[in-house]
């Protein structure tokens, strides 16, 4: 059987007939666990270990196929009303702590002057372009440091990348079903264009358009997935040639590093080289599970956890990440804590420590505003959706 015509048959949520493939969502639950240490350690070895951003996107463009056999408008309607809500949530939280903080965006010099810079907060309700943040704003020394505003609000650049292939993918499928190669190469020629030097779109519409084009080649993979045209592939050209194109990417790596030496979110064309090989491969070896297997049930609540919460775990985790400072610095008070050495041992372990923080926090965080997931996808709000429910349901039925 191939990979086409595996059908999974594990429910996405009672009663409504979908379906989700668990090696699927497996990969997801990944990917987000990769970004969260990546953001708290900053290992640049861990962008080559596993292009999350890649196979995040790959398996949203898989999903928004299958959904397209149904009226585009419905779909991209869909599709919106499920992405907004947690983003007007969070904006709302964000710029509430930062109009506290004394951000005062009509007066923000880098945002503009009249109607140009209002406007860019639009992007909190309908992100477009990159939601307005100040650089710096309190104090370096206050409890959390200067930079929390910027660092809070980068992972909105995911949510706009995402409304972008969302629209445009009723065009991108179409060019896909009647150009297939040369349509899931042209991200990779377009981040080749750009990153060159050969075409310059300077601001925040040059970032838009780098990030459709570095990722843009793993979207249209999900594509290839999902209509069935990356199983007929030969395997072993499949894995060759992704070969020579992450080959390529480390070899372009090698010579454009940045202030963070592997770090391929700096190098924008060793970035789509990667992560499109390593999307092909993983999805051309895509098992069809559904359900995990013996050696990983044990994880089955947490893989379902966060992917009925991936929206909320990737918006709030880097603010939450910031969050486990003032948390974990009240340790320096406690009596025994006093002596150089104490202190010492724990400076040289602080990152464990926010690893081992943040995840209640993030726990807090799907309890508290997880639910607009389920009430913007018109599901009935749950508090802790990992599946609990179902299984109990699957054992009575049994």
């Amino acid at each position: 059987m191939t990979q086409a015509e595996a059908t999974p048959v594990a429910p996405d949520r009672a009663g409504t007939g979908a379906v989700r493939d668990r090696y699927l969502d497996l990969l997801r639950s990944l990917a987000l666990l990769r970004v969260v240490v990546y953001h708290l350690f900053g290992w640049p070895w861990l962008t080559v270990l596993f292009p999350s951003m890649g196979v995040m996107f790959a398996l949203a463009g898989s999903l928004m196929a299958r959904s397209l056999n149904r009226p585009a408008g419905s779909v991209i309607r869909s599709r919106l009303r499920r992405l907004l809500p947690p983003l007007w949530l969070f904006g709302a939280v964000l710029l509430t702590m930062m109009l506290t903080a004394g951000w005062n965006p009509l007066k923000d010099p880098d945002l503009g002057a009249g109607w140009t810079g209002r406007s860019q907060l639009l992007d909190y309700v309908l992100p477009i372009g990159a939601p307005p943040y100040p650089e710096h704003l309190g104090s370096a020394s206050g409890l959390l440091d200067d930079t929390w505003a910027e660092q809070a609000a980068g992972p909105l650049w995911y949510l706009r990348a995402y409304l972008w292939f969302v629209l445009l993918s009723p065009l991108l499928l179409r060019a896909f079903r009647r150009w297939p190669l040369p349509t899931t190469l042209a991200p990779l020629a377009l981040t080749a264009v750009l990153t060159t030097g050969l075409l310059r779109i300077p601001g925040e519409t040059g970032n838009a358009v780098t990030d459709f084009a570095v990722y843009g080649g793993c979207w249209i993979l999900g594509f290839a997935h999902q209509e069935g045209v990356l199983a007929r592939v030969p395997r072993y050209a499949a894995v060759s040639l992704s070969c020579l194109v992450m080959a390529a990417g480390l070899w372009w790596a090698s010579g454009h590093q940045g202030p963070d030496g592997w770090d391929l979110n700096d190098i924008p064309l060793a970035q789509a080289c990667w992560s499109f090989g390593a999307v092909v491969m993983l999805l051309q070896y895509a098992p069809s599970w559904p359900e995990l297997p013996p050696r990983l049930r044990r994880w089955d609540r947490l893989v379902t956890l966060s992917n009925n919460r991936a929206v909320t775990i990737y918006l709030w985790h880097n603010l939450l990440i910031m969050a486990t400072v003032p948390i974990i610095d009240q340790a320096y008070n406690l009596p025994f804590m006093t002596s150089d050495r104490a202190a010492g041992l724990l400076d040289s372990t602080y990152s464990f420590w926010m690893f081992l923080a943040v995840w209640p926090l993030i726990a807090v965080a799907v309890v508290a505003f997880g639910w607009v997931e389920d009430t913007a996808a018109g599901r009935r709000a749950r508090v802790w959706p990992n599946g609990a429910g179902r299984g109990r349901a699957r054992r009575r039925a049994a």
